[in-house]
């Protein structure tokens, strides 16, 4: 509903009806945050882990990042900043997600115009993942494999810059076997993060308009959704949990590498998802 809606049916100002809002969501954030969206211990990234090697068959994958317009009215004396390629003034969500569909990190407030992996290096995310602070476990073998140790990572479409930790697609243009496995192998992981934002936008119908708010309160009202979005994701996994009788299951100096190394770590991932201890016996269909 409209803030004139709401002021028409509850006979409330419609100044009375935006503070309203605003303290509401303000609240949501600050009390659910750390319930439902906490900062990460190494053993808490083992098990997001271990739920994309279960249900997407990417190992050593602690998750799927990707952007999300949110769609605003023009905000005012902001030039073309907001504007983005699709044509209408928005600001982003960044978000990393886990294989249950839950928001692990968001960034809110990127002008529209800002790319993905820009936004993702002047976030708060992406500066304590280049310092190497984000107690990301050390590397390790892939299953089946003894060698060579393989990083972590965090799986992304083609706007993110490829490195060590982040994994995107080989690019589209004359691809082997080999890469085209991987490429399906990948979007198969970082579906999920799509589908995480299809949830959102299903649940919360906010979505599905443009916001006429300012910048900060479409902030609050986006970080409200997202924690009650894993709030209910939460409590629906425990209910099937019990149904099933089968629950889920120091900082590291990350140093930097080179844009070679980050290939080198593709590749190695590539040859593995064609190895008879790394491949899914329906992948070549599908490539």
């Amino acid at each position: 509903m409209s803030f004139s809606s709401v002021h028409f049916k509850y006979l409330c100002g419609k100044s009375t009806v935006h503070g309203i809002i605003k303290q509401t969501c303000a609240a949501i954030w600050m009390v659910l945050k750390e319930r439902v969206m906490p900062e990460h211990t190494e053993s808490m990234w083992l098990s997001k882990a271990a739920g994309f090697l279960d249900k997407t068959n990417f190992p050593n994958c602690l998750g799927a990042l990707d952007g999300k317009h949110i769609q605003l009215h023009k905000p005012p004396f902001s030039g073309t900043r907001f504007y983005n390629f699709k044509k209408f003034f928005s600001t982003v969500l960044l978000a990393l997600v886990d294989s249950n569909f839950c928001f692990t990190v968001i960034e809110v407030g990127g002008y529209g115009s800002s790319s993905d992996s820009n936004l993702l290096q002047q976030s708060a995310f992406g500066r304590r993942l280049h310092e190497g602070s984000l107690h990301i476990p050390p590397s390790i073998a892939l299953p089946g494999t003894v060698e060579p140790a393989m990083p972590y990572v965090f799986v992304g479409d083609e706007a993110f810059a490829l490195s060590p930790n982040i994994m995107r697609p080989y690019p589209q243009r004359n691809l082997t076997l080999v890469k085209r496995v991987f490429n399906y192998r990948l979007s198969r992981a970082r579906r999920v993060v799509e589908c995480a934002f299809g949830i959102l936008a299903s649940k919360w119908r906010i979505f599905h308009t443009a916001m006429h708010v300012s910048v900060d309160t479409a902030e609050l009202i986006v970080k409200c959704a997202c924690v009650l979005h894993n709030l209910i994701r939460l409590q629906d996994e425990r209910i099937e949990s019990d149904m099933l009788t089968n629950p889920f299951p120091a900082l590291q100096h990350q140093p930097y590498h080179s844009a070679r190394q980050s290939m080198m770590v593709r590749d190695q991932f590539a040859a593995y998802f064609l190895s008879p201890e790394g491949s899914v016996p329906w992948q070549l269909e599908s490539v």
